[in-house]
């Protein structure tokens, strides 16, 4: 890659992860696991494979991750 962050995003959106990866409505589905099993300490790519890849590359499906994750976090604060 580059040494640019950005142009790096843009490329691997253009090019597309160089592993499987799943789609938007099934990213959807396993979102709320996905992030489960990254709070903890579990190998969510491992158990849940592409979802990674796909948030990597998604803007949309990114921004939900990072929200629920926020979410999720603040919840076991409480």
């Amino acid at each position: 890659m580059t040494t640019d962050p950005d142009l790096d995003l843009t490329l691997l959106r253009l090019l597309g992860p160089g592993e499987p990866e799943v789609d938007c409505d099934e990213c959807f589905e396993l979102l709320d696991r996905y992030v489960d099993l990254e709070l903890a300490d579990e190998p969510a790519e491992e158990i849940l494979p592409g979802v990674r890849a796909h948030l990597a590359g998604c803007p949309a499906c990114a921004e939900e991750h990072e929200s629920l994750r926020a979410l999720v976090e603040l919840d076991h604060l409480s």
